[in-house]
């Protein structure tokens, strides 16, 4: 991967790829389930931030709908006043990789420069649960903090859903679901009302037949290789047309929660989220669309190294901030 072919990289990314490239990783892939995910959690905060000390990391179970308990983690940091807003974070990894552990930093990060709370979940993964397991998962533990935030401090009136790749696909669902119509009645009486959805780079579409994808589908980080490899491993290709699988495909969109988002400029996934920004705008709905330039998918958990990820965290937690009611 010469860096001839990335003059659409600034330096800091494109630097950042010739070393990742020198450094002999196998394409994830040709690991095999297990070995990928051993491998993504090696590497999944090496450009991280350091994990921040936060007053509160509390480890929880939460029931879902076929009666298992999944593991999730709740972080806050610093004095509340009553009951603290919260964030449901959904991690991304292709819905086959990552984990409470690959995302602790950002979710520490996110808490810390907030205000608000984080509760992050380890939504079961493929191949061993396929779609639309996690889907279920991330809607079952928004329902479950509407019935029990308030045990645990939090404010079920102030949530926000969001999440990174897999995991903000997962968080546009949730928002979807989760509408109101013009009188304020819920789509799904299940689910809580929320303030913002928090994407950042999401899976929304089909991919295929976009720009951004024949432009950036190889030698920028994620590969049409390893997509493929991660939706085979998730979703049959008749399942594809679900909307649950690509928000950008939802029957319905108005009364869906304000979008915040924040796109990679060189990323394969960068049009279909644009296309769901407008999806959302045209039904209506606030959106804030921050786009990046010359910074591949995933550029938010590389604070060490690009200034870029530290700006789009801060804005990040601005947005939820601002959303969730915690201006001075």
């Amino acid at each position: 991967m010469p860096e001839v072919h990335r003059p659409d990289l600034n330096p800091r990314m494109r630097e950042l790829l010739v070393r990742i490239e020198r450094a002999g990783r196998p394409p994830l892939p040709s690991l095999g389930v297990e070995g990928a995910r051993l491998a993504y959690a090696r590497g999944a905060e090496i450009l991280d931030l350091p994990r921040a000390p936060l007053d509160r990391v509390e480890d929880l179970r939460l029931p879902m709908r076929d009666g298992q308990r999944i593991a999730a983690r709740l972080y806050a940091h610093g004095p509340a006043e009553g009951l603290r807003p919260v964030l449901l974070f959904l991690h991304g990894g292709g819905y086959v990789l990552g984990d409470l552990e690959s995302h602790d930093s950002l979710c520490r990060q996110l808490a810390l420069r907030s205000g608000a709370a984080v509760l992050a979940l380890d939504y079961r993964r493929a191949p061993e649960h396929r779609f639309p397991t996690a889907v279920h998962d991330a809607l079952d533990a928004l329902a479950w903090l509407g019935r029990e935030a308030a045990r645990l401090g939090l404010d079920p009136r102030r949530l926000a859903v969001g999440g990174d790749s897999a995991g903000g696909t997962l968080a546009a669902v949730c928002a979807i679901a989760a509408r109101r119509d013009a009188q304020g009645r819920p789509a799904d009486p299940a689910l809580p009302a929320l303030r913002l959805q928090l994407l950042i780079y999401p899976a929304c579409g089909r991919l295929r037949h976009t720009a951004s994808y024949a432009a950036y589908r190889r030698d920028h980080l994620l590969s049409d290789t390893t997509l493929d490899w991660f939706f085979d491993h998730y979703a049959d290709p008749a399942e594809r047309e679900d909307w649950r699988f690509a928000p950008l495909l939802a029957p319905a969109m108005h009364g869906a929660a304000p979008l915040w988002m924040g796109l990679a400029a060189c990323d394969p996934l960068h049009d279909d989220a644009c296309a769901y920004a407008e999806a959302l705008r045209h039904a209506g709905v606030p959106v804030t669309l921050r786009v990046w330039p010359g910074v591949v998918h995933d550029f938010l958990k590389m604070g060490r190294a690009l200034p870029e990820a530290l700006q789009a965290q801060a804005e990040a937690a601005e947005a939820l901030r601002q959303a969730l009611g915690l201006t001075e």
